[in-house]
């Protein structure tokens, strides 16, 4: 099987053209393609297919086999796989990717060969009402956005953390963090330095993942305001940690804005570089950010 391999801020894919044949994959060829060790090595898989009304659907598989709705940085580097490959034109300047949570259009720039270099995803707008999301935290109120869970507590063996929950098409738990050294020392790889860089988060996120209070599972977020914007790590839903996550960071970007910690539009900085996200006046979210192009190999599953 021929291959392709791309990132997003170091979030990374292996990308399989399927828009001439079908191609269908079992969760455990998955694992192995995405074993650093024994594969390629990924954080997932995306299947790149042909959509009707829209210049290509993305089928994105993460590396636990199991199907994702939406990943930012991935639909970044899907669209990129469109243009360096011509199958948009590179001249018009957009696109529209196809995704299980629906369309996204794309602005992109290219370099001087035609390669896109940035692109500008428009995300939708953030799915708040809990039962949507979905999250079941009982302290949900009601604003003037509706019916959201903002700040609600939920206990853990480390104490309480209290999370914002949002959905960007797949769920997501942001908690704000704003003194870590009230933490327990247990959370910490050196509870000398507490902090965002020596939280454990493989720990900690792992476990509020598969908390009751998120039915289908969710992404975790850990954040605290800089006076840059807002720094994150996140642990992905069937992933574990990643470099970055695109839609995390606009989750993120959403939270900051319902509590009071930022404006609409703000620098999300994550361990493999910074996104720029916006929160429209229009409800949309919109997330600016690179892509770039690896390698690309054969592989017999």
């Amino acid at each position: 099987m021929e291959f392709e391999k791309y990132n997003g801020l170091g979030n990374d894919f292996i990308f399989i053209d399927g828009t001439g044949e079908a191609v269908e994959l079992t969760p455990q060829q998955v694992g192995f393609l995405c074993d650093r060790h024994f594969g390629i090595g990924a954080d997932g898989v995306i299947v790149v297919r042909k959509a009707d009304g829209a210049d290509g659907y993305m089928h994105y598989i993460n590396s636990d086999g199991s199907l994702a709705q939406m990943c930012g940085n991935g639909v970044r580097c899907f669209a990129k796989y469109l243009v360096d490959h011509g199958m948009v034109d590179a001249s018009s300047g957009r696109l529209l990717a196809m995704t299980l949570a629906g369309p996204r259009p794309i602005a992109f720039d290219v370099d001087d060969e035609g390669k896109m270099t940035v692109a500008t995803v428009e995300m939708g707008q953030p799915i708040l009402e809990p039962a949507e999301v979905p999250c079941l935290l009982p302290g949900a109120s009601l604003g003037r956005l509706g019916t959201v869970a903002c700040e609600q507590a939920i206990d853990s063996p480390w104490g309480p953390f209290a999370f914002t929950a949002v959905s960007m098409g797949n769920p997501h738990a942001v908690c704000f963090v704003d003194n870590w050294q009230a933490l327990d020392d247990g959370l910490f790889t050196d509870a000398e330095r507490k902090g965002l860089d020596t939280l454990r988060i493989d720990e900690v996120g792992a476990w509020y993942e598969s908390h009751g209070a998120f039915p289908q599972k969710t992404n975790v977020e850990f954040a605290e305001v800089t006076p840059e914007g807002v720094r994150m790590r996140v642990f992905e839903r069937g992933c574990g940690e990643t470099l970055a996550c695109g839609t995390g960071a606009c989750a993120t970007a959403v939270a900051a804005c319902l509590t009071g910690r930022a404006e609409r539009a703000v620098t999300v900085s994550l361990k493999g570089g910074a996104l720029a996200i916006e929160w429209g006046e229009d409800g949309v979210v919109r997330m600016t950010g690179p892509a770039a192009f690896a390698f690309s190999g054969t592989i017999q599953l």
